[in-house]
């Protein structure tokens, strides 16, 4: 059964994907407590980076902004690997977001927007979080953009 925050996701015409598989020895969540970590997320689609390469060169900030909310969708699906129904996150807590960014790019916190964007547009105020913007030299498998979240459950 579809809870609110999936059915929100259904509203807004996005699909929870299948978590994607590790590309090296780690959990692609964890629980702690009433946390859950994610590992950081590619924009991977179905398997596949959809496009590769530097922001600011070869992938535009607006290209880079839309892989940025894929990644998230990927952080939200590992989460509810760990936890079983997204209705139990009390909220959103501090997004990490690294950009693979060509030399004079620097306009890493809008490219993570689109991951900051659809976590509010799925959980409203339970998506409102801090954030870190970090500009890098290359990413795994050249992906433009990875994302990590940490979300806060409701008592069981």
């Amino acid at each position: 059964m579809s809870g609110v925050v999936e059915a929100k996701l259904a509203e807004l015409g996005l699909t929870l994907p299948e978590v994607v598989p590790p590309l090296a020895t780690y959990q692609p969540a964890v629980r702690s407590g009433a946390y859950v970590y994610t590992a950081g997320q590619l924009p991977m689609v179905q398997g596949k980076l959809p496009v590769t390469g530097k922001v600011g060169a070869e992938v535009s900030a607006e290209q880079a902004k839309e892989l940025a909310a894929t990644c998230a969708l990927n952080a939200l699906a590992a989460v509810k690997s760990v936890v079983g129904d997204l209705d139990r996150i009390a909220r959103v807590v501090k997004v990490v977001g690294f950009v693979a960014s060509a030399p004079d790019f620097t306009a890493q916190p809008g490219v993570l927007n689109g991951a900051s964007e659809l976590l509010g547009a799925v959980l409203g105020d339970k998506g409102v979080h801090a954030r870190s913007a970090v500009g890098v030299a290359v990413l795994p498998l050249d992906a433009p953009v990875e994302i990590e979240i940490q979300v806060e459950l409701l008592p069981s």
